[in-house]
């Protein structure tokens, strides 16, 4: 009669044995009663041979690993996304921090070398354990996978996520445009989780891009673009038909893009808007969704970083009469946001509001919103001529892309109306040479224009920041005056910590250069000056460049100089 083997004690167990912390028949006993990797040492603590807190004492000794106290962790920090769901479960793992190219994990069993090979095959990325005690771990994992759930059940999807449905759903199935006949399908949810995610990290934009071997999905978040998934290729399609379907566009038109909105209710109180458009592309439609909250435009002018003469005179120019207000900046600085918290100042039950967009992004209740339709003839010029004869008191304009819009914005400044625009210009006194270039006279320009501001988005340092010396040659060079540098600040620079997801930085703040048209400005712009005449004498009038801004945030401590560097260069 042939005789039962016994499962042979190797790494923690024999550990354990040879240190005389346990008997080798209890070893073989829990080593026989679970074959799941990482079990071994919860059946430990359920057959109460040792304590959770005497194998991680154990573990950090005689392995050199660092111990760490789960209950005193940030459940906040945890990087959710590294490691794929069924691996945390599977090997009792959890990623706790990631910065650069190495992730920190957190694991009962640091001998568990097949837990460790495959984290580091399925994320790419260099493995640093840390010993935890194995309950806490297991009420961790058990409060992640209900975070998942309850974050479906939010967008009245109660299945959790399943990611192997979603490898085995058919690659060439339509969705129906009937949504309801697809609730169940895995592809749904995984769109869901992805959404809800993408608004949990305060992404800007959700990237859906194909290519020849792979998909991915990328998270833009403080102006940085970063992966956080890679769909199977094969489900391209389902995927990109699913989006069009929500977003009410044509899922038979593959061959030109197509521009769509969507909106996402979190709770009977909040909603989410999404912009989306889709670009076809030589593997497959590339999808790109803009999140906009509506509660950015309701933030206030403090939040968005202006100094307190900044503010100050931002308000006056806005609260005048009439007159034209411009935003200028590159795409994604901000422009937006700053023109949307101009209006909720301004919109009051005695004003009459009107704005021309292309599309209207956030949606303002009080304010009469029109969106650009070139097809049917709807334009910028069309909307203003409209507007004029709706008795505005303020007229918001998306973008002055050409002479016409130009015109009219300003005979809509100059005949008793508070007009707010933007342009892509790099700083305030450039706008004003742009202006000229586009044919308006410079009469018209002195006449209407009473304020420009220019902006740029540079990321916050996080509260993991930390002291740095830097030569006083790159503080000069940068910009800092021998006044500046009198001792009595510290430059600070990035760490990254959990919070941060490795990065160093949490969030942006606006480096903004706001410039009053004065009376000696609007003589320079009637007597042909340039725009380094306009900038010399906006100097002279204690009007900050949008360098000295940034470098009034480094003196702050509110970003690097780094940050500023490269959002400012000159």
């Amino acid at each position: 009669m042939a005789s039962v083997q016994q499962p042979v004690l190797s790494g923690l167990a024999r550990a354990l044995v040879q240190h005389d912390r346990i008997k080798e028949a209890d070893a073989l006993a829990c080593a026989k009663e679970t074959e799941k990797p990482g079990g071994f040492v919860a059946e430990l603590v359920s057959r109460s041979i040792m304590r959770a807190s005497e194998i991680a004492d154990f573990c950090s000794t005689t392995f050199g690993c660092p111990w760490l106290d789960l209950q005193s962790f940030d459940e906040s920090y945890i990087v959710k996304d590294a490691i794929d769901a069924k691996l945390m479960v599977k090997h009792h793992v959890v990623g706790l921090n990631k910065r650069g190219n190495r992730i920190t994990v957190a694991l009962a069993d640091p001998t568990n070398l097949r837990a460790l090979d495959e984290i580091r095959f399925q994320t790419g990325l260099a493995v640093d354990p840390v010993v935890v005690e194995v309950d806490k771990l297991i009420q961790l994992l058990g409060k992640l996978n209900e975070s998942v759930s309850s974050a479906l059940s939010s967008l009245t999807t109660p299945d959790e996520f399943d990611m192997e449905g979603l490898s085995e759903a058919a690659p060439d199935e339509d969705i129906p445009a009937d949504t309801g006949d697809v609730d169940d399908a895995p592809v749904v949810r995984f769109i869901q989780k992805v959404l809800v995610d993408a608004i949990n990290e305060g992404a800007s934009d959700i990237h859906f891009e194909p290519y020849e071997k792979y998909y991915r999905i990328r998270f833009r978040t403080d102006g940085i673009l970063r992966e956080i998934a890679q769909p199977p290729l094969a489900l391209k399609e389902k995927i990109a038909a699913r989006i069009k379907v929500i977003s009410r566009l044509d899922i038979s038109e593959k061959r030109v893009p197509q521009d769509g909105r969507m909106k996402l209710s979190l709770s009977k109180n909040k909603a989410i808007d999404f912009r989306v458009s889709t670009l076809p592309t030589l593997h497959g439609e590339k999808i790109v969704m803009r999140i906009l909250d509506p509660t950015s435009a309701m933030l206030g002018v403090d939040a968005l970083g202006y100094e307190p003469e900044q503010k100050a005179a931002l308000l006056d120019a806005v609260q005048r009469p009439y007159g034209m207000v411009l935003v200028t900046g590159p795409t994604g600085s901000g422009k937006t946001v700053s023109l949307y918290t101009c209006l909720n100042i301004l919109n009051k039950a005695g004003v009459n509001i009107s704005t021309a967009e292309d599309p209207a992004e956030i949606n303002l209740p009080g304010i009469n919103q029109v969106t650009m339709n070139d097809k049917a003839g709807l334009n910028f010029a069309v909307s203003l001529k409209a507007f004029l004869r709706q008795d505005p008191d303020v007229i918001m304009v998306g973008e002055i892309r050409d002479l016409e819009t130009a015109e009219i914005s300003i005979k809509a400044a100059q005949t008793g109306h508070m007009v707010l625009s933007t342009l892509h210009t790099n700083d305030a006194p450039t706008t004003l040479e742009r202006l000229k270039n586009m044919g308006v006279a410079p009469f018209n320009i002195a006449s209407s224009v009473i304020m420009i501001t220019a902006q740029r988005l540079a990321r916050r340092l996080c509260t993991c920041k930390k002291p740095i010396d830097v030569p006083m040659e790159a503080l000069v060079q940068a910009g800092f005056t021998e006044a500046d540098l009198d001792g009595s600040w510290q430059p600070y620079g990035p760490v990254g910590c959990e919070r941060c997801k490795g990065s160093g930085y949490k969030g942006r703040v606006g480096i903004y250069q706001v410039m009053p048209i004065t009376e000696e400005l609007q003589r320079i712009i009637m007597t042909g000056g340039n725009s380094m005449d306009i900038a010399a004498q906006a100097q002279i009038e204690g009007v900050m460049d949008l360098r000295q801004s940034g470098l009034l945030k480094v003196k702050q401590g509110m970003t690097s100089l780094t940050e500023v560097l490269a959002s400012t260069n000159e």
